[in-house]
C-alpha cells in the first residue's frame, strides 16, 4: 500500500507540474480555455447559437484536452523501465494504471470544471446549462481519463504513437462525448445517467487492458 501511494504522489506531481518528457496540467487548460474564447469568433456572436452549441464546444475542448499528454501517461515509465521493476517488486499492472487513471483525472478534469465558469460565461451558458456541464465533466472526464489512459498503454512504444493515440480515442470517447453535449438538450437529462455509465464501463475496463497490453509488449 505504501508504494501505491509513492506511485500516486510521483504521478500526481509529474502530470500537475510537469517534468522533462512529460508536460504540467498547465497546457490542457489553456487548450480548454483556448478553445472556448476562439469559438464565438469563428460562428459569430449570435447568443442563441452560442447557447445551443456551447456544450458540444466544451466537451469536445475537454477531449482533446486529455489526449493531449497521452504521449507522456506511459511511455517514459516504460522505456525507463519502472514497469519492469515494480512488476519485479510484486505490483500489478493494473494498480499502476488504476493510480495513472486517477492521477491524469487529477491533473486535466478537475481544472477543467474549474475554469468551466469562464467558458460558459464565453459561450454564454447560463446558470442551469453550467450547473450541467459541471456534472457532466465530474461523471465524463474520469472515462476520458480511462480511455487516455488505455490508449497511451496501447500505443507506447510506437512510432507516431502519440498521433496514432489521438486517432484511437477519438472514436472511443465519442459516446462521452454525445451524452455529455446531449445532456443541454431539451429533454436531455437522461444523458448524463448514460455519461455516467459510459464513464463507468470505461474506468472498470481500462486498468485491464492497459495492464495486459503493458505485458504484452514486455513479453
Amino acid at each position: 500500500m505504501r508504494a501505491l501511494w509513492t506511485i500516486f504522489r510521483r504521478d500526481l506531481t509529474l502530470l500537475l507540474f510537469g517534468a522533462p518528457g512529460r508536460g504540467g496540467a498547465l497546457l490542457p487548460l489553456l487548450f480548454f480555455l483556448a478553445v472556448a474564447m476562439l469559438y464565438p469568433f469563428a460562428v459569430g456572436p449570435d447568443a442563441k447559437l452560442l447557447a445551443r452549441t456551447g456544450a458540444g464546444v466544451i466537451w469536445v475542448a475537454a477531449l482533446l484536452a486529455a489526449i493531449l499528454p497521452l504521449d507522456r501517461l506511459v511511455e517514459p515509465d516504460l522505456e525507463a523501465g519502472f514497469f519492469d521493476q515494480w512488476a519485479l517488486r510484486g505490483i500489478a499492472e493494473e494498480g499502476v494504471l488504476s493510480l495513472r487513471i486517477l492521477a491524469h483525472w487529477l491533473s486535466f478534469g478537475v481544472p477543467l470544471m474549474l475554469a468551466a465558469p469562464l467558458s460558459a460565461g464565453l459561450l454564454n451558458l447560463d446558470g442551469a446549462q453550467l450547473w450541467t456541464v459541471e456534472v457532466g465533466l465530474l461523471l465524463g472526464t474520469p472515462g476520458l481519463a480511462a480511455i487516455g489512459v488505455t490508449i497511451a498503454a496501447l500505443t507506447a512504444g510506437l512510432r507516431a504513437g502519440a498521433a496514432l493515440g489521438g486517432l484511437l480515442a477519438i472514436p472511443l470517447a465519442v459516446p462521452l462525448l454525445i451524452f455529455g453535449a446531449g445532456s443541454l438538450q431539451p429533454g436531455g437529462e437522461s444523458g448524463l445517467l448514460l455519461l455516467a455509465a459510459s464513464s463507468l464501463a470505461a474506468l472498470a475496463i481500462a486498468p485491464f487492458a492497459a495492464g495486459g497490453a503493458i505485458r504484452a509488449g514486455r513479453e
